[in-house]
Parts: C-alpha cells; structure tokens; sequence
C-alpha cells in the first residue's frame, strides 16, 4: 500500500489537494493518505492532521506575531511525518511552510513532490535553488511556468490548471434573486485591501442604477464590516459563500487582482481588474516583484487582455469608462470573450488537471 503524505495551507490548496486524492486513489484504491488541509482534503477519506485554519498568516507582522506557532507547525508535521513514514509527500503551493519540510523530507530520502510551483517568478526566484536541490518532481499549472523553470534547467511537468476542472464542474444549486442584472463586485479578502479599493469599486453603483452590484464577501470577515460602505447605495448587496452562483450570473466585474480574476475569466464575465496598495507597500512591491501584469489572466496570455487600473489609474472615472465599455461595448466584450476561449483551452489542455497529475505521480512510484 502506498503512503501519501499532503501538505496544503489555503483553502484553494485544500481544494486542489482534495481533487488530486480522488484522482490518485482512482488509480490506487488501497493508497492511504495522512494531510493538512481542510474540510474537501477530509471528505476524501484522508486522515487531517491539521486544517489551514491553523496554519494561515499572512503578511510581514503577521507572520512575526505568530512566529513562536509556525516554528511549532513546522516541528510537529515533521515528527508526524517521520511517525508516519510515507512514500510521497505532495506539496500543495503555500511555499513559506512547504519549501522548509521539503527540505528537511528530502534529506531523509522521502521522495517530494510539488503540486501548484510556487510564484517564483514573480518574486524570490532565488528560491527555484532550493526547489532543484530537494524537489524530485514539480508539477506546474500556469503554462509560462514550463518555460521560466527551463532557463533554470529545471524540467518541470505541465498539467493544465485546476480551476478549469472546478469551474467546468459547476453547476448552480439555485439563483440568486435581484431585480436587475449583477454586476460581481471581488474586492478581496484583506481588510486593508478592501479599505483601499471597495468604496471606488461601489461608487459605480451611483453610476450604474439599473444594475445590481453584488459584493462577494471573503470568508474571514463578517458582514458588519461591508455595512459602512454600502451605506447610501440601495442597489448594492452583500453575499456570503456564493461567489460562483455570482460569477455564473454577472454581467460584468470589477475584481481584485489574484486568482479571483481567473475565476471571474473561466465564468466568461468581462471584468477590470482594481488594484490599490499604501503607497509605501506598492513602491515595495515594484522593486521587488519582476511581472509585466498584476493579473493572472493577462500574465498568462503575455497581453492585456483585461484592463488593470492600478493605484493612481484606479479613479472613479477611469472605473466609470471601463465599465460603461464592459456592460455596453460589444465588440470589446467579444474580443474578451475570445480571448477568454483561448485561455480555457491552454488551460485545460490534455484534460483533468487533477488526473495529469495523478498519472505522473504513480506512474513515478513505479
């Protein structure tokens, strides 16, 4: 019997990580699988060491606050492993955690194996370092990835990306009841993100009253936070853990960068991407972050597909133009939808990312 053992930090890595088991135990039914996730990772069959709940800080302070625990997350999965004494170890993105176990799990011969590379093309690309040394197989679900991996002379395994799955596999379990069209408003999951980018991103409602702008909230925060800026807009409202029966029903979006922007572009919704940091942390970021485009659907396409007001372009009314050519502009919406075409099909290519994956991981016990 084969011995898996599954690191995952975030929710998406929860949901990814969960979709890889099934594919793995369709293939190997008697596998056994010990994890650190959540709720999806659980309902596998897997044994949950530790949900991401406990695991999740984000951020510079964050992460010093919380310093004393994620030095002792860090020893305990290792002593777990060692109990356990697995034949894998996947790795699911969440590379602060995951590199250092890979590290240490490599040293002892455990064979490492990456799912979903780390971004380290954008930032800290001395890090493909240590993933050479102690990765023994790192499969990629961004299609540049390949490419960037191969100036390090590094071979790395595309399998198409997850989302594709989990999107196309969606189907509304009911509708969401407003009077007029939606227009999907994604302003995050920070606090301080969403300070800095939802009252201009709601300001179109005033703009735009013959739509209904729905806001989706992020799972960590309550719906008395969103209260003081919807004050003002009736045709503004709040939802809570439905933002694919949105996505699936909006006209249009105005969407923080991040995953949240492929999503939004595998629903087919046109959309802008808004973006606003403190000025010290976005003069940070500039010098340390090495990417032509701030959004994941222009990054992988290597062109503009969806506009990106950044910073000082994020005003009301540059938010104003972009919007009115979104909900009224066809041949833009059509050149987007195109290009959104293209994009499903280099992501989905070969299929099931989830079975790509599983494939290439038995196939290496073999």
């Amino acid at each position: 019997m084969t011995k898996y053992y599954v690191i995952a930090g975030e929710a998406s890595g929860d949901l990814h990580g969960s979709n890889l088991i099934k594919a793995i135990q369709a293939k190997q039914p008697e596998a056994s699988f010990r994890v650190w996730g959540g709720d999806y990772m659980a309902a596998t069959g897997a044994t949950l060491v530790k949900h991401f709940r406990d695991l999740a800080f984000m951020g510079f302070i964050e992460v010093l606050a919380n310093l004393k625990t994620i030095l002792s997350n860090l020893r305990f999965c290792k002593q777990d492993i060692s109990h356990f004494q697995p034949d894998v170890l996947i790795l699911v993105d969440y590379p602060g955690f995951n590199l250092r176990i890979a590290e240490w799990a490599h040293a002892r011969g455990i064979r490492v194996v990456y799912y979903i590379s780390p971004q380290v093309w954008a930032w800290k690309e001395g890090r493909v370092k240590t993933i050479k040394k102690c990765v023994d197989q790192m499969l990629v679900i961004l299609p540049f990835e390949k490419e960037f991996y191969a100036k390090w002379n590094y071979p790395v395994h595309y399998v198409g990306h997850p989302l594709t799955e989990v999107v196309g596999a969606f189907r509304p379990k009911e509708q969401l009841v407003f009077d007029k069209p939606l227009v999907a408003v994604l302003p995050g999951s920070r606090k301080q993100e969403i300070r800095a980018k939802l009252p201009i991103m709601l300001s179109m409602a005033a703009k735009f009253p013959a739509y209904q702008f729905v806001v989706a909230q992020a799972p960590g925060l309550d719906e008395s936070f969103y209260q003081p800026f919807l004050q003002g807009f009736p045709n503004v409202a709040v939802v809570r853990g439905k933002t694919y029966p949105l996505l699936a029903q909006a006209k249009a979006a105005l969407v923080t960068s991040g995953t949240a922007t492929l999503e939004t572009a595998l629903f087919r919704v046109p959309q802008v991407i808004c973006y606003r940091g403190s000025a010290i942390s976005f003069a940070i970021a500039k010098r340390l972050v090495n990417i032509k485009y701030i959004g994941l659907v222009n990054l992988i396409m290597d062109k503009p597909v969806v506009r990106e007001l950044i910073q000082d372009e994020l005003t009301e009314q540059n938010l104003n133009k972009e919007l009115e050519r979104l909900l009224h502009d066809l041949s833009y919406r059509n050149q987007m939808a195109a290009d959104y075409e293209a994009l499903w099909a280099l992501l989905a290519q070969g299929g099931s990312a989830s079975a790509q994956a599983a494939a290439l991981i038995v196939d290496g016990q073999r």
